[in-house]
């Protein structure tokens, strides 16, 4: 269970201003070499699968593995974020055919640290409290043993896999649309954000209606200290799982321009015309200022989209399906768009608006340098935020820097991926 996503939402194209997509020439960002994404392999359930219908899967003595639609190989530089491993193998575990052969079709080679950790755990049945960097692979963590443990003969929910916030859960179970009474397992993912005083009330009434052996994974990149309390009334002698030995990825170079409020927009064009930007992710601290900067950045010329919170859920959705499928460059957003977003070619991240809190910058930035990968944060910085610069530094133990007059593209800019 998790906070509200979009993902697989229907894209339909020309749309216009109010629903979020500023519809400017798809002028060239930085050097020419730099290039939009292409849309993303479509995976195994997509593809309809490789298993033969009506054939049961593939029998025992098949050499599966010929039978795999493997993506293009990523042979991009990862930090040790994704790379510091045991040395495990997906295999290792014992999972069925069908899921290993979603794994690999989905291009995931070996297990990051965290799913290393949390996988046999998951499956053993014990309740887990993880710890983890953002965009190191958290998802996968809880995925993979939750569609392992998936019983597809019963034909109850048994993992009460919903994409909804907590409050309309609650009223699909009490409603009793949602039958969770046989449910073995609970996921909470973002749990920091589920377990704050807005939410941890209603999350508390939703395993009320659990099985009382139920399993709680817990997944956060942040742990505030109420999560002690609440892991000691729901949870049986967690496994606890620490990957935080420092905050931010490894491979996101933060930097700081200093700048009037008037200088803000010169200032990011500036950094448009020389970046060389495959994607980038512009943060703004109110809807209002969204608008008004993504219509300023179409009229000097850039591709770009925006969302906010005041939008349509529909409209929402299908912004973030063109974004993600690369037929824009740039996207002005909230704070909406800071947890739960995977788009590796994001590789610039901005904070028109420098944020409050060390936990909101955290998240902003992870946009970027998804699962090892490479990225670039940049904050534009007013007299007004210096002193909330200087306390995110503290609390992050990270070092923000100021932006030099070029920036060295190795620090943001991957090699394109083997096309052998």
């Amino acid at each position: 269970m998790s906070t509200a996503r979009m993902e697989n939402p229907t894209s339909i194209m020309g749309l216009n201003k109010p629903n979020g997509q500023f519809r400017g020439p798809l002028k060239p960002v930085g050097l020419t070499s730099g290039s939009l994404a292409t849309a993303p392999e479509p995976d195994a359930h997509q593809k309809g699968g490789n298993i033969p219908q009506g054939s049961g899967g593939i029998r025992f003595g098949d050499d599966w593995k010929k039978c795999l639609q493997l993506p293009q190989k990523d042979c991009r530089f990862r930090t040790s974020d994704v790379t510091s491993t045991k040395g495990n193998e997906f295999e290792d575990y014992c999972l069925k055919r069908e899921l290993l052969m979603g794994i690999f079709e989905m291009g995931w080679e070996k297990p990051s640290p965290v799913q290393e950790e949390s996988i046999p755990i998951a499956l053993s049945g014990r309740d887990i409290l993880a710890r983890a960097k953002n965009g190191t692979g958290k998802s996968g963590a809880y995925l993979i043993p939750l569609l392992e443990r998936i019983d597809l003969k019963k034909d109850h929910i048994q993992v009460h896999v919903v994409i909804a916030t907590p409050g309309r859960i609650l009223d699909l179970i009490k409603k009793g649309v949602a039958k969770v009474d046989k449910v073995q397992m609970m996921v909470m993912d973002e749990a920091d954000k589920l377990l704050s005083q807005d939410f941890v009330v209603l999350i508390e009434d939703i395993i009320s209606f659990l099985a009382k052996g139920r399993q709680i994974l817990l997944y956060s990149a942040t742990f505030p200290i109420s999560v002690q309390k609440f892991m000691a009334k729901h949870l049986s002698k967690p496994y606890e799982i620490n990957l935080m030995d420092e905050l931010t990825l490894k491979g996101i170079t933060q930097y700081y321009a200093y700048v009037t409020e008037r200088q803000k927009v010169h200032c990011l064009n500036t950094l448009f015309s020389r970046l060389q930007i495959n994607q980038s992710i512009i943060f703004c601290n109110s809807t209002q200022r969204v608008e008004l900067l993504a219509k300023k950045i179409t009229q000097l010329g850039y591709s770009c989209f925006y969302i906010h919170a005041k939008m349509m859920q529909e409209y929402r959705n299908r912004v973030f399906h063109d974004f993600r499928n690369g037929l824009c460059r740039n996207l002005v957003c909230t704070d909406l768009f800071t947890r739960g977003i995977d788009i590796q070619a994001v590789n610039v991240v901005i904070n028109f608006d420098f944020p409050k809190n060390a936990e909101t910058y955290l998240h902003r930035i992870g946009r970027s340098g998804r699962f090892g990968h490479l990225g670039l944060a940049i904050n534009l910085i007013t007299s007004e935020d210096r002193f909330n610069l200087k306390s995110i530094e503290d609390q992050l133990v990270t070092d923000i820097k100021p932006i030099p007059g070029s920036i060295d593209k190795g620090l943001y800019v991957a090699e394109k991926p083997n096309q052998s």
